[in-house]
């Protein structure tokens, strides 16, 4: 029986996806949950599974085409079907989809054109032989600076998996880990900027794609999830009444008691005390004053949630991507900082799941770890409002009528007008404020 592939939904902002590559061709035999195609948003990355095992009978979207989410993209006929396929078909799918070349990760380039690999037993490839695997694997490996050549290919042929590079880098974390792409928000391998106390340098941003010039001008076309995370931020100014504010708080209990325990929390629970927990902690607590801030708009209709779900925004070389804490209320000061690592670690890795970047009711987005005074984010929709953090430093304030040095921060809030006032958006900074200037909250 005939099963239909459709386009599935990578976040519930996500109306579209881009097929990057097909890991089957036509007539190929399938298995159900075998990695079938793989596709880019402005979310995620992913291999998609097979529905269902068989032959794919129909491949009804070529690669680098971009169509709405549902959209049937194959058929697969059910096991044990008879496919016929065209031989003119078969040899159009061929030229379309040829053998992926070797990935150009240690600077030396193929000598030239060799064998498919035979089908042999299963080990990693001797340096300088091409490598079978996908843009995607190719991807991942190139962000964290695997060579794969050293990677054991399980695949058909010796070809590396998504499974095999993730099961690989996973070995190399238990090894000292090297320096890692940065976050938008803390996370326990990024120091946060102008940490206090002291001031070590900010962490550099993810590298901007190397542009070689070869003429007055360059044209390189948009990738899937900048062109998607363009008409997403374009659409939320369209959409929401856009309204911004800034308040000034002040550092200096959490900073201490950041400073009294994080040798013995990172003992304790395997984890690096971070500002990140202390800044979502007090946004939960904000938001069960007020409630509103952690609502959606449909229509006339204003939907408050019960849960809630921060987000928390991710930079990575290609764009921005914005995991959830899920039930974060729920969650005490331990809970939210083994989250934020954990969503941290697989963003990093590209490990995210559908579900990891659905249902977001309140996203934190942090230019202060890049050493930004502060921003003016954009709401990310259907959010009605987005806090940002600055860096956290040491600035002269006025205390009891004398000069006095002590850490602070800038957090601003972004809020959709049609659904939060004024008067509420202040008040929920002011619970903030109260919250993290007067922290009382056991973090052991």
């Amino acid at each position: 029986m005939p099963t239909n592939v459709i386009m599935p939904q990578m976040g519930e902002s996500v109306a579209e996806g881009t097929v990057t590559k097909w890991l089957k061709k036509l007539g190929d035999h399938v298995d159900r949950d075998e990695p079938l195609f793989e596709i880019s948003t402005d979310k995620v990355d992913a291999e998609i599974p097979s529905p269902a095992a068989g032959r794919l009978a129909q491949i009804l979207v070529k690669e680098n085409e971009t169509v709405a989410v549902n959209t049937v993209v194959a058929v697969i006929d059910g096991e044990g079907a008879a496919v016929a396929v065209p031989v003119s078909e078969t040899s159009h799918l061929k030229s379309e989809v040829p053998a992926p070349p070797a990935p150009a990760l240690s600077g030396e380039s193929a000598a030239g054109p060799s064998a498919p690999p035979a089908e042999a037993p299963v080990q990693a490839p001797a340096p300088g032989v091409p490598v079978r695997s996908s843009p995607l694997v190719r991807r991942i490996a190139r962000e964290n600076r695997v060579d794969l050549a050293h990677v054991k290919g399980t695949g058909l042929g010796g070809r590396v998996s998504k499974k095999d590079i993730l099961t690989y880098l996973d070995g190399r974390q238990k090894a000292p880990a090297a320096q890692v792409p940065s976050l938008s928000l803390e996370i326990p391998q990024v120091p946060q900027a102008r940490e206090v106390p002291g001031a070590p340098t900010p962490p550099a941003p993810p590298a901007a794609p190397q542009i070689v010039f070869t003429g007055p001008t360059q044209v390189v076309p948009m990738t899937p999830m900048r062109r998607q995370i363009a008409e997403h931020m374009v659409t939320s100014k369209r959409t929401s009444a856009h309204v911004y504010t800034v308040i000034e708080v002040e550092m200096t209990k959490v900073a201490q008691l950041r400073e009294r325990y994080k040798d013995e929390f990172e003992r304790r629970n395997d984890l690096k005390l971070t500002y990140t927990p202390f800044i979502i902690r007090a946004a939960v607590e904000a938001i069960k004053e007020v409630p509103v801030i952690n609502s959606s708009v449909e229509g006339t209709n204003i939907i408050y949630k019960r849960d809630v779900n921060i987000g928390i925004a991710v930079a990575l070389e290609q764009g921005l991507i914005v995991p959830v804490v899920k039930r974060a209320d729920e969650k005490n000061f331990l809970g939210v900082a083994r989250a934020v690592q954990d969503l941290a670690e697989r963003a990093r890795t590209k490990r995210l799941s559908v579900d990891d970047v659905q249902r977001g009711t309140f996203t934190i987005t942090n230019p202060g770890s890049f050493g930004g005074l502060f921003g003016l984010p954009i709401i990310n929709q259907p959010q009605v409002a987005i806090l940002g953090v600055g860096t956290i430093e040491k600035r002269p304030v006025v205390r009891d009528d004398a000069i006095a040095i002590r850490p602070m921060v800038y957090l601003s809030l972004s809020y959709d007008h049609r659904v939060v006032d004024g008067a509420l958006a202040e008040r929920f900074l002011g619970k903030i404020k109260t919250f993290l200037e007067n922290w009382d909250e056991l973090v052991l």
